[in-house]
């Protein structure tokens, strides 16, 4: 699915509009008349939904947490703390960023990689959360009205169609919003200067290196002459001008200096996108040459990119090795930790796994691909009463976390434990915005004919409610 279309489309409609910064006072209340914070979040969410359910939507929980735990700490400074965000990846090497309606920002993969410090990088997530904090589509939709919101509603075709074929979804996505894009081009330089000016004060209150926006933005700008017509992504759909830049360099400029040093979890994590991008002997052939020739940033992270290329190429012994030198340069680190624990699961230590993975939970019980790993681990050795009460656990810290309900759901399955094994299959997809296969799993749990009088009850009066919650969600 090219969704890299819609990206484009939804990011062009959220820089349109006819209002100077300079009535940005007034522009809340106006917008929030016209088309409020839950018909935005409600719009977001539909959308959502396919882009969960497409391939390059990256559900990796330590890439997932750290992206949203940056994104937060950026939200929490900005003007619109109190709107609900989710932050998430797509598998993509273009380098890009975009705003849904309601609060999501979508990061591509080649972001990570593209941004030179960990400063670079939240300089354009501040960019993206003072778009949402502006409130740009509200105040797109109010001033195009009806227009505007048969575009939004064609989109939700477009993305279907985008589902069987990719020239399909340009032609639908195009057709849905040429027409609304054009008309409204002249607008755009508006709001990507809002949105520079808001996000600079949002990077600056976090404490982040505020020279990372103009010469992250800059570099990008000096792309475009080496790609010509193909310039990346990010720039077609947030036009740069020399003007902007040179806003960004001034406010930079009378800004106090501040060396920031990245985090180490920043650095791991790119280390592990790169170790994923490429076929597994490229991805080890690499970092076998970044660690030997020492070509990195950062030597933790190419150590931690070479043993996760190991594991992909199955050179187990390898990776053993290489990960004794890693863990003795990051001691304690719950990424490193995590990758530990695959690399004893996936050469065949499970018993060794188990043990190694109530140690590191008890060290780092918050750490959530950690948890993911050993119930799973729990499950696969056979386990499933411990992975029962271990998930049960867990959920009670997140629970919203659909991955734990399809743990549970599986271990209810090994239990024979039929309609408990439905009923948490159907809170996982609830949960990813999939009502209708929630209310299937709801009944054919209902139908299995197990369950004591307080789960039938329970369940039945779960089903009733999201029967309600489908029917109020159609349109009327």
């Amino acid at each position: 699915m090219r969704i890299r279309f819609l990206f484009l489309l939804l990011a062009l409609a959220l820089v349109a509009t006819a209002v100077r910064a300079d009535d940005l006072p007034d522009l809340g209340d106006v917008a929030q008349a016209s088309f409020t914070p839950q018909q935005e979040r409600t719009l977001g969410e539909s959308i959502m939904r396919q882009i969960r359910q497409d391939k390059a939507y990256v559900d990796d929980p330590e890439l997932t947490d750290y992206l949203n735990d940056l994104g937060y700490r950026l939200v929490s400074l900005s003007p619109e703390y109190r709107q609900e965000f989710e932050f998430f990846v797509i598998l993509d090497p273009s380098v890009n960023a975009f705003a849904l309606p309601g609060g999501f920002i979508g990061v591509h993969t080649g972001l990570f990689l593209a941004a030179q410090s960990e400063s670079e990088f939240a300089s354009v997530l501040a960019h993206e959360i003072a778009h949402v904090a502006q409130r740009h589509i509200a105040r797109m939709i109010a001033g195009q009205k009806q227009n505007t919101i048969m575009s939004l509603a064609a989109l939700a075709v477009a993305i279907l169609a985008a589902r069987g074929s990719p020239q399909l979804s340009q032609a639908a996505i195009m057709g849905a919003g040429a027409g609304a894009i054009q008309s409204q081009l002249n607008y755009t330089r508006e709001h990507e200067r809002e949105a520079d000016r808001v996000g600079f004060q949002i990077l600056d209150r976090s404490g982040f290196d505020v020279n990372a926006m103009p010469l992250f933005f800059e570099r990008l700008q000096r792309a475009t002459r080496t790609y010509d017509s193909n310039a990346p992504s990010y720039l077609r759909t947030h036009p740069l001008t020399t003007e902007r830049i040179a806003d960004m360099q001034n406010r930079s400029e009378v800004a106090p200096y501040r060396l920031v040093a990245d985090s180490i979890e920043f650095h791991l994590l790119r280390a592990k996108i790169r170790a994923t991008a490429d076929p597994p002997k490229e991805a080890v052939a690499f970092f076998t040459e970044s660690v030997g020739e020492q070509k990195f940033a950062n030597e933790a992270a190419a150590r931690y990119g070479l043993v996760t290329a190991l594991l992909r190429a199955r050179q187990y012994p390898e990776a053993k090795a290489e990960l004794r030198k890693l863990r003795a340069m990051l001691p304690s680190n719950p990424i490193v930790e995590t990758l530990a624990g695959r690399v004893l699961v996936a050469s065949g230590d499970v018993p060794g796994a188990l043990d190694f993975y109530r140690s590191a939970l008890r060290a780092h019980p918050q750490y959530r691909a950690l948890a993911l790993d050993y119930a799973a681990t729990l499950l696969q050795n056979q386990q499933a009463a411990d992975a029962l009460k271990f998930v049960t656990d867990q959920l009670q810290i997140y629970p919203s976390d659909p991955r734990l309900y399809q743990l549970q759901a599986r271990a209810y399955a090994a239990l024979g434990q039929k309609l408990q094994q439905h009923r948490a299959q159907s809170e996982s997809y609830v949960l990813q915005g999939n009502l209708p296969a929630a209310i299937d799993q709801l009944q054919i749990g209902l139908k299995a004919g197990d369950g004591d009088f307080y789960q039938l009850s329970s369940s039945e009066a779960r089903l009733r409610q999201l029967q309600a919650r489908e029917l109020e969600s159609k349109p009327k």
